[in-house]
């Protein structure tokens, strides 16, 4: 089994990259490979609206991260995503790119257990993790949760070593995860399976 670690802050090893790393080391200690991916810092685009992966199943922007995070999530059996908090919200670019992954990923991502984790000077952490979780919600990613909000605190990497709340709560993350996925695991090899979604019903408020 192998969970994918997407570190979505510009900074490859900043603040976020610390708490995910301290996800990952529990995650490898309870027999779970892991990846972390970067986002990296060069522009991105937003969704355009197009509709083109409705029926490819990719983003016809392909000279970003969008693609290759969406291949790697399909082969992933869990998702971990982080942020920064920028403006009291998730990082723009982060969340460019995740419309479109989230858009295109279709069915493939149901039933892939999923966590939000946030890094923060100060505050805005409540309301970056409520935006990274309404993607898993609305894919019917089961959302793992940990002792706490999966939040750590620090302006630098060395800050957030000081935050041992913070990092336990990372542990405890990493813990849940890995029992979920092994959960998971053994419903299927006994035949339990994620349940099948019955036929989407879309209304607005109109009719």
């Amino acid at each position: 089994m192998k969970v994918l670690l997407i570190n979505g802050s510009p900074n490859r090893n900043g603040c976020t990259n610390r708490a995910l790393a301290e996800v990952a080391d529990t995650l490898k200690k309870e027999g779970i490979d892991t990846e972390i991916f970067q986002i990296g810092n060069r522009p991105v685009y937003g969704c355009s609206g197009c509709g083109a992966c409705e029926k490819t199943g990719r983003c016809v922007h392909d000279d970003d991260a969008a693609n290759r995070i969406l291949e790697r999530m399909k082969e992933a059996d869990g998702v971990v995503i982080g942020s920064p908090v920028y403006y009291s919200g998730a990082n723009g670019a982060l969340c460019a790119l995740l419309d479109r992954v989230f858009f295109a990923g279709g069915n493939e991502l149901v039933g892939k257990p999923a966590a939000a984790v946030v890094s923060a000077r100060r505050s805005g952490t409540t309301a970056t993790f409520q935006r990274l979780n309404q993607y898993f919600a609305i894919k019917k990613m089961p959302i793992v949760t940990s002792q706490y909000w999966n939040n750590v605190h620090g302006y630098t990497p060395e800050d957030v070593e000081q935050d041992l709340e913070g990092l336990q709560t990372m542990r405890t993350l990493g813990r849940n995860m890995a029992w979920m996925l092994k959960l998971t695991e053994n419903g299927a090899a006994a035949g339990i399976c994620f349940p099948e979604a019955e036929e989407p019903v879309a209304t607005d408020f109109i009719r």
